[in-house]
């Protein structure tokens, strides 16, 4: 599996960057882990818009979605523009939030797929279990597993002891560190570098890449702080970061 970061901001992309936005990549196989602002753009860097066979939304934040809009008009234009690239796209999402659901609809061009808490089903060569965390709205983290490798990709969430063996030996942690340690991020539902740390050791977890990261103070500091807790490799996430597991 071969995963690269597409957008990691909080919030909104800085100057030519994406908020939150994963190419997972596996067999061939194309899935997009979230589409927040920015990444319809950043992603062609990476691929064609029509090589992606599946497109997995953990919330219906703009930072998390924002850019599906944009992957919706895309996929309208396919056939008409460009027959013979056209194919199709699965789009996986949850109905915690109705109204978010209802929004991913659009003509005949894209027509998800719901997914539900702790029930397994796979995308092309990957098993993805998803996991409720804690938000300010409906959210889920993920575990994908291939036959070479498991990530666990948190999304957005305060610290919850249930993520210990939800991530449990996973090959790379993708945390969010949405702030500093010794800041309290848990009223808006995010956790900051000590905690993506603690999660990662307590889970045990190959590696830990923090991303989701703030738009004030030095992204260097968060990698220190989380390294004076966890004991494995720590990197931050930027765009075109490629990270293979296996």
């Amino acid at each position: 599996m071969q995963v690269t970061i597409v957008g990691f901001w909080h919030a909104f992309p800085e100057a030519g960057e994406a908020a939150s936005g994963y190419l997972l990549e596996e067999n061939g196989f194309q899935l997009l882990l979230d589409c927040g602002s920015g990444v319809i753009s950043q992603l062609q860097h990476y691929t064609e818009l029509s090589g992606i066979d599946a497109v997995l939304l953990s919330h219906y934040h703009q930072d998390h979605v924002g850019d599906f809009g944009a992957f919706q008009y895309y996929r309208l234009l396919e056939p008409v523009l460009w027959p013979e690239k056209q194919h199709q796209t699965a789009v996986y999402a949850h109905r915690e939030d109705e109204e978010g659901f209802q929004r991913l609809f659009y003509k005949e061009a894209v027509q998800p797929t719901e997914y539900r808490a702790e029930e397994p089903f796979t995308a092309g060569p990957f098993t993805i279990t998803p996991t409720a965390v804690k938000h300010a709205v409906p959210c889920f983290g993920f575990r994908i597993e291939t036959a070479g490798g498991s990530l666990f990709f948190t999304a957005d969430t305060s610290y919850l002891p249930e993520l210990e063996q939800a991530a449990a030996h996973v090959d790379v942690l993708i945390a969010e560190s949405s702030f500093y340690a010794g800041q309290d991020g848990s009223f808006a539902g995010h956790m900051n570098s000590e905690e993506a740390a603690a999660l990662a050791k307590r889970a045990e977890a190959g590696k830990l890449i923090l991303t989701h990261l703030p738009h004030f103070g030095d992204h260097t500091q968060l990698k220190r702080e989380a390294e004076s807790i966890f004991s494995g490799p720590v990197e931050l996430a930027a765009g075109g970061l490629k990270i293979n597991i296996s």
